[in-house]
């Protein structure tokens, strides 16, 4: 096999698939150094700067650098070759020995670099999935997308409420309900609530000093908030990475604010800042209406269900995030949930259209 010394891979990864990582794997083996460029048009809705985050985690030995391009796709304009070859040489300004493409445009790519063309799986045969499949059906290309890069596209749903008021329950009921679809759906992630299992630690710690020790006599102090809220987060985007394009979670770090609110009695604006740094795509808040008070040994707040209820709802809408809240027996709640649920998945995933392209076949 011929070894090149400066390879370099082009494309708009818009977003990057299986395609996309076996030409840069294969452009790798056969290249001492390999740069790989992503172009975005400032009209597309993903950043170049997630595009760029995502190629970089998934080839950490290429260099991987950004440019935008605003210029329309046209093979047979010499100008236009022009434009864009200004675009490109700018990002790369070195030498280039051989351009690794899929493309019908690449002849004329390594033409313009002075490098050879190595052409790679053109008719799509061992990846069968391009960017435009990908943009118009995610889920129909899931198998072929990395986890960085449905983390970005899984839709999240959380469940969130008072102290007993089923949260664990409907959120382990949606999970399983969507596994049981099978397909893509059988990975369908849960997320547990954090916060439960800090304060079973905070629990067991206070009775290995004092065996008669019971939940009242754990207390918590403000800065421990925000370390419940990160590992959420955490737990929640390694679940994101691995599972099918719905996660459902039971809490999240924005509930960990009101959570904040029972028990420091304010705002912990540590923990704000870290809720407002993540996406959720739609909150399920469960009704405490409908639900008796059990006392699992770390619960001693019926009397303040009503108040929490409220308080995630005024939250839900002063930051206008999309929830519904649900009331009713187990089976009622969960139907009303799945609903809203298959209504959030049946809006699709909506990719901004890429500038125009006049080529013979598909440009991805």
């Amino acid at each position: 096999m011929r070894r090149f010394g400066h390879g370099l891979v082009l494309g708009k990864f818009y977003p990057p698939h299986a395609g996309h990582h076996h030409l840069v794997r294969t452009a790798q083996d056969q290249c001492e150094r390999l740069t790989v460029l992503v172009c975005a048009a400032s009209v597309e809705s993903v950043p170049l700067a997630d595009r760029v985050a995502w190629m970089r985690e998934a080839h950490p030995g290429a260099e991987v650098v950004g440019a935008v391009d605003d210029i329309p796709v046209d093979l047979y304009d010499p100008a236009v070759w022009e434009a864009h070859m200004a675009v490109f040489r700018g990002a790369v300004p070195g030498r280039v020995d051989a351009v690794f493409t899929s493309e019908e445009y690449g002849g004329e790519l390594a033409r313009r670099f002075g490098a050879e063309e190595v052409l790679v799986d053109r008719k799509r045969t061992l990846f069968p999935v391009s960017g435009t499949a990908v943009r118009a059906d995610p889920v129909a290309a899931w198998e072929f997308l990395g986890p960085s890069v449905r983390a970005a596209l899984t839709r999240r749903i959380v469940v969130l409420g008072a102290e007993s008021t089923g949260t664990t329950t409907l959120s382990r009921a949606l999970a399983g309900h969507y596994r049981s679809r099978g397909g893509v759906w059988a990975k369908t992630g849960w997320v547990a609530e954090y916060g439960r299992r800090y304060s079973e630690e905070k629990l067991a710690a206070a009775r290995a000093a004092d065996p008669a020790a019971s939940w009242p006599d754990v207390s918590f102090t403000s800065e421990e908030f925000p370390v419940i809220a990160r590992r959420q987060d955490a737990d929640e985007e390694r679940a994101a990475r691995l599972g099918s394009p719905v996660l459902f979670c039971d809490t999240d770090s924005f509930a960990t604010g009101i959570w904040h609110e029972r028990y420091m009695h304010g705002r912990n604006a540590e923990v704000e800042r870290i809720a407002a740094g993540r996406r959720r795509d739609l909150y399920l808040l469960t009704d405490h209406a409908d639900v008796p008070f059990e006392d699992d040994g770390l619960r001693d707040g019926p009397h303040l269900r009503p108040w929490m209820t409220g308080r995630f709802r005024e939250e839900l809408e002063r930051t206008g995030r999309r929830f519904l809240v649900v009331a009713g027996d187990r089976e009622a709640r969960l139907a009303r949930a799945v609903a809203a649920v298959d209504e959030l998945l049946g809006e699709g995933w909506h990719f901004a259209d890429p500038l125009p392209e006049n080529v013979r076949a598909e440009v991805s």
